[in-house]
């Protein structure tokens, strides 16, 4: 019998569900696959009124097959919270894939894995991934090695299925393309801030927290200093 396929989802407050529960519902389709939905200490996370309850802690977890971390409009407390990034580099280190969806790939910076890989990420933060020494790409999903990011909240599926083709092959990953019933036709043009009209574009700008930049200059000061001169 095979060893089960560990996919780990890294939780963390304020994440944002979509990141990771369209990935997660792909990834969990692929043959012998386990999925680990973690947080620091189990503790529960909230979106909303939505509460997920019984995560495994994080700090248990002793290795994986594909890391990957989703994202959200505020990653500040994530980006400098040791006891996270410290589960994220060890992880990191066993894992065959380590992924990201959408601001996900700033965690994977701040804890040192993107020196000098290309990333993507949501189009708000994207410039914010050159703090950590990352390209950034504005494809909708990247590969750089071994390292798989996606883009903004929805790219989360198109990562999935592309990493999916990666584990089991194309025909697994069109099996679960047409199982989910992934065939997107938005109603409107506006996906891209090149695309959206200049008052949603501002709009979403809008609602970054404003200590959320420094915050970001913050965990990259605390990287560089803890690499060697």
């Amino acid at each position: 019998m095979n060893p089960p396929l560990v996919i780990v989802f890294p939780l963390f407050k304020r994440v944002t569900y979509l990141d990771f529960m369209g990935p997660l519902e792909a990834l969990a389709m692929l043959p012998g696959a386990q999925v680990i939905t973690a947080s620091v200490g189990g503790a529960p996370i909230r979106e909303n009124n939505l509460t997920l309850s019984n995560l495994v802690p994080l700090e248990s977890l002793e290795r994986c097959d594909v890391l990957c971390v989703p994202g959200s409009i505020d990653v500040s407390q994530a980006v400098i919270d040791e006891t996270y990034l410290a589960a994220i580099r060890r992880l990191a280190s066993t894992a065959r894939y380590v992924t990201s969806v959408c601001t996900g790939s700033l965690i994977l910076g701040a804890a040192g894995l993107l020196e000098g890989r290309r990333a993507a990420c949501h189009w708000l933060m994207r410039d914010s991934l050159t703090l950590f020494g990352a390209i950034p790409d504005a494809g909708r999903v990247v590969r750089d090695g071994n390292i798989l990011t996606g883009g903004g909240v929805t790219a989360g599926i198109d990562f999935a299925l592309t990493l999916a083709a990666e584990l089991a092959g194309p025909a697994i990953a069109q099996t679960i393309q047409v199982s989910l019933e992934y065939a997107p036709e938005p109603p409107f043009n506006a996906g891209r801030p090149e695309t959206a009209p200049a008052e949603c574009v501002a709009f979403v700008r809008s609602k970054e927290p404003p200590e959320h930049r420094a915050q970001l200059q913050r965990a990259a000061d605390a990287l560089h200093r803890s690499r060697p001169s």
